[in-house]
């Protein structure tokens, strides 16, 4: 074989490349649209014999034998799995809203939602992030693990107002209201310094507990502004966002001056640091507290992103946490707006597993 590349060979490999993985991608998906619309059925079949017919258990551990007989132990016609889709429809059949997209993750990632999730709403949440953002398996069961849900419902940020549309969603999702530092080892009344200190040392913990697609630039990052020298806390980069994240840490509760603090690094970090492609730098303010009305008046003058949360060092949420989150209809408005991301659906590239 000639070792010569013809002219325009490249651009024709890499042009041929690019349809072969969407024609794959595209393929893989209908496979899984038509798997989870036959377990759908098969649960709708279950579920209405169960109702007109007194269907028990010993029925559906005979109906698994059958079916396993005729497809194989690894079929999928396990007992269990049975039960999960007469759960997966009795759950989904009367959310229409819900139902377009039920076909767009995995059914593994359906179970792991079927089973750790049990409200109505908790669910959908999931079930709409995994859809969106291509979730992994794992990285759902770590956001479940870490109750993203009410960290995503409770988050005080500006993104709304302050960031472009395209990434107002995924920012509100990538900042949490509140952090957990277990890994730290520090008695309650740290300092600032030790504080940052034992981030710094546990670093690979505190990248996982800020999320996917965080990546650390620095420490007490510095930065010139006239004839003074300032430095941030932390300064890390997201990939996705594509933001530079401005992180101050503070062991007390917050302030209303600790917003105008950060407003003044976001500027210095656009004017001098962020790349013409990227997009403006996030601030997160990390406080031992916070009164949430407080942050409200802060935030409604701050023309910069920024989120504002806590963190705590013990493995649990605070005990009023959930006693905190937006009343059902709240929460369903919010759900609803996210509608569908036409940009994590058409990524040739994704990994079989994110369906």
């Amino acid at each position: 074989m000639s070792t010569l590349e013809p002219q325009g060979y490249g651009l024709l490999l890499s042009e041929l490349k690019q349809r072969i993985y969407t024609a794959q991608y595209a393929a893989l998906k209908a496979v899984n649209r038509e798997l989870i619309q036959l377990y759908w059925e098969i649960g709708h079949s279950i579920d209405e014999r169960q109702q007109n017919e007194g269907w028990g258990k010993a029925v559906v551990e005979r109906l698994s034998h059958d079916l396993k007989l005729e497809f194989g132990e690894k079929s999928g016609f396990s007992t269990q799995n049975l039960w999960y889709m007469r759960q997966f429809y009795r759950e989904y059949s009367m959310l229409q809203n819900l139902q377009p997209l039920v076909g767009e993750i995995s059914w593994s990632k359906h179970i792991i939602i079927l089973a750790k999730c049990k409200e109505p709403l908790q669910r959908e949440f999931y079930l709409r992030a995994t859809a969106r953002y291509g979730w992994t398996k794992r990285v759902l069961e770590h956001q479940i693990e870490n109750a993203t849900y009410e960290k995503y419902l409770l988050n005080q940020t500006n993104f709304d107002k302050a960031l472009p549309d395209s990434i107002v969603s995924h920012a509100k999702l990538a900042v949490k209201d509140h952090y957990i530092f277990d890994f730290l080892d520090l008695s309650d009344d740290h300092e600032e310094r030790e504080l940052e200190g034992a981030i710094i040392g546990n670093l690979r913990q505190f990248l996982a507990e800020m999320g996917a697609n965080f990546a650390f630039l620095g420490s007490q990052y510095k930065l010139k502004v006239g004839q003074k020298e300032y430095f941030i806390d932390l300064l890390l980069y997201h990939r996705e966002l594509r933001s530079l994240i401005a992180i101050e840490l503070k062991i007390g509760e917050f302030q209303p001056e600790h917003k105008g603090k950060m407003e003044f690094y976001l500027t210095a970090l656009n004017e001098q640091v962020k790349l013409p492609e990227e997009n403006d730098a996030i601030g997160i303010i990390i406080c031992k507290s916070k009164d949430k009305t407080v942050v409200e008046y802060a935030l409604k003058t701050a023309v910069q992103p920024i989120g504002i949360a806590t963190y705590s060092l013990t493995p649990h949420l605070p005990d009023n946490y959930r006693n905190l989150l937006p009343s059902e209809t709240e929460i369903a408005e919010r759900l609803q707006a996210w509608g569908r991301d036409a940009l994590s659906e058409n990524d040739p590239n994704k990994d079989t597993d994110s369906f």
